[in-house]
């Protein structure tokens, strides 16, 4: 077994000004599902939320790199989602929209899983990856 681990952390404010100030940043980084999954909470935790899902894809790409590299496959941030699960008791869950890198998870038996932590400033999550 192999196990590997990635950590990003962001501030907050960066991505609520890109959210805000750049057109197309919002629909170039989050998948539909995540940006609905965001926008219909109700509390002033928003942009920490989208940063917290930004911090997870790079924290997954950190982890992923030696995988992605092996294979010769890249990773953009809408090839990864991030997702609340009610099953997970609304933990994370990622799941792969690229089928290139959805083949070669399944063929290497991946496992990923992501936390994520915010406060009002700062985001930061931590991916692991673990291959049987």
């Amino acid at each position: 077994m192999q196990i590997y681990c990635g950590t990003d952390i962001i501030e907050v404010e960066r991505i609520q000004n890109a959210v805000e100030n750049t057109k197309g940043f919002r629909e170039n980084i989050f998948s539909k599902n995540e940006i609905e999954n965001i926008e219909k909470i109700r509390c002033n935790m928003k942009y920490q939320r989208y940063a917290g899902r930004f911090a997870a894809k790079e924290a997954i790409y950190k982890a992923m790199s030696k995988i992605l590299i092996e294979n010769n496959l890249d990773m953009g941030f809408l090839d990864v989602e991030i997702i609340n699960v009610e099953e997970l008791k609304k933990r994370p869950k990622v799941v792969f929209l690229n089928s290139n890198i959805k083949k070669i998870c399944e063929k290497l038996n991946v496992e990923v899983d992501v936390s994520i932590s915010h406060i009002a400033q700062n985001a930061v999550a931590t991916a692991i990856v673990k291959i049987e």
